[in-house]
């Protein structure tokens, strides 16, 4: 087999970023997938990486990167990393359109790319499908509710996905990081209040993006036969999501 291929979305910064550089390393010829191109122009300065700019909310453009792919050699892995949260009202008080608008990128946004790229994924031979959830997928926590419903929600998908694709000889894998400094993620979810959005991480030291993108490296890396279903990932100081000692 040549040259293994992956598709990393959300790759304009954070854990997306940083996957594409340690893929890279590792040897991957990577698709950096994104919506702004100019930041995808960086990344490809930067490491070498091929770029498509695409919406993961957008059927279409979702689908001109599944024929660009499949036109230059097809993809051994996906890392469905595009999501985000937004906010952190109770539910009483939250916006509807923040659940929806964070339930379509995160969940139906990774089935729309998996449904596109599933068919290569299986024509490969060595086909990976890695989901990148979060310990709110596996544990509820106020004030996040919106997220908490979405990443739930995308972590069963994988789950059933594995279910459906055993046999097929694509492997599925999820990693949920617990707390993540990044340079965006906080920034998102308080709508651009930086201020509100370092006091996150006051008195911890959390983990950043290369300690994921490391994680999912060391998953894909492992023999084909061998399948991690669920890596969970947090700060030593955080025990759960209602728990973290800080200094």
């Amino acid at each position: 087999m040549g040259q293994l291929r992956a598709v990393v979305t959300g790759a304009s910064s954070g854990i997306g970023a940083a996957t594409v550089r340690r893929l890279v390393a590792d040897g991957w010829h990577v698709t950096a997938v994104a919506r702004r191109d100019s930041r995808l122009r960086e990344l490809a300065r930067e490491t070498g990486c091929a770029v498509f700019v695409a919406d993961v909310t957008s059927d279409g453009e979702v689908a001109a990167l599944a024929d660009h792919v499949g036109a230059r050699g097809g993809v051994n892995l996906l890392v469905n990393n595009a999501g985000g949260a937004l906010g952190m009202d109770l539910i009483a008080d939250s916006a509807l359109e923040a659940w929806t608008s964070q339930y379509e990128v995160n969940v139906v946004g990774a089935v729309r790319m998996t449904q596109a790229l599933l068919p290569l994924l299986r024509e490969s031979g060595r086909g990976d499908v890695v989901v990148v959830t979060s310990t709110a997928g596996h544990e509820a926590y106020e004030r996040g509710a919106g997220y908490v419903a979405a990443k739930t929600a995308e972590a069963a998908m994988t789950r059933t996905l594995r279910l459906e694709l055993t046999g097929t000889g694509v492997r599925v894998m999820e990693i949920a990081p617990g707390m993540v400094a990044t340079e965006e993620f906080s920034v998102n979810r308080f709508g651009g209040d930086s201020e509100r959005a370092a006091a996150v991480y006051d008195g911890i030291k959390p983990l950043v993006a290369e300690d994921i993108a490391d994680a999912i490296g060391w998953m894909v890396g492992l023999p084909h036969h061998v399948n991690v279903d669920l890596m969970v990932v947090r700060p030593r100081e955080q025990a759960s999501a209602t728990k973290t000692v800080r200094s």
